[in-house]
């Protein structure tokens, strides 16, 4: 018996539907639920932040997550495929029109990927002030409140609109199929079979 931790929403519905392919079921989470157990799998429908926690801790043997949040928790998991799900990067926002002016003694970065942006202005040796929001990020280089800020964008579209563009690219990410490193040595031949019949599916 595998453990899969999936992320709610539409990369859980994409990732069941490549299990539907590999093993010829149907796999749905009804209503609600929040568990779903099938050929063998026990499914959990989490948070998408929360994916990593639970397979780091051995609550799932497996997750689905992208390579954003992997990055953003830092945890010692294994990434066993590159699901092609859910494609994006991290990159830079900026009032449009405007460049990050690099001569600044402080850069104050307004985002929710604290690791994510803290490593890149690090490794540009720039003194960086992370602001931590949790939505509307866009809103913050316009009020005054940073000079940045550090978000996922898929299209453009959202800071556009916002009188933003994207700058710089930070990391691209697309979403993983990952592993805790006691299953994956406990049960090796599961979940490589398992990763082998969902490659197939790609």
């Amino acid at each position: 018996m595998l453990t899969v931790a999936l992320p709610k929403g539409r990369i859980a519905e994409q990732t069941l539907e490549k299990f539907e392919k590999a093993f010829g079921e149907k796999f749905v989470f009804e209503d609600r639920k929040l568990i779903l157990k099938k050929a063998g799998f026990t499914f959990l429908n989490v948070r998408n932040q929360d994916v990593p926690t639970y397979v780091m801790y051995g609550a799932a043997d497996l997750g689905v997550v992208g390579l954003d949040v992997l990055e953003e928790k830092e945890y010692d998991l294994i990434k066993l495929l590159d699901l092609g799900l859910g494609r994006c990067k991290v990159a830079i926002g900026l009032r449009a029109g405007e460049e990050l002016d690099w001569t600044k003694s402080l850069i104050k970065v307004a985002t929710k990927h604290e690791t994510i942006a803290k490593k890149y202005f690090e490794q540009k040796a720039m003194a960086v002030e992370i602001i931590k929001l949790y939505g509307s990020i866009e809103l913050a280089p316009l009020v005054g409140l940073s000079d940045c800020i550090v978000d996922i964008v898929e299209t453009g579209t959202t800071m556009k609109q916002n009188g933003l563009e994207v700058g710089p690219t930070i990391m691209e990410s697309s979403v993983y199929l990952i592993s805790n490193k006691n299953s994956f040595y406990a049960k090796k031949d599961l979940i490589l079979d398992l990763r082998e019949r969902i490659e197939a599916t790609l």
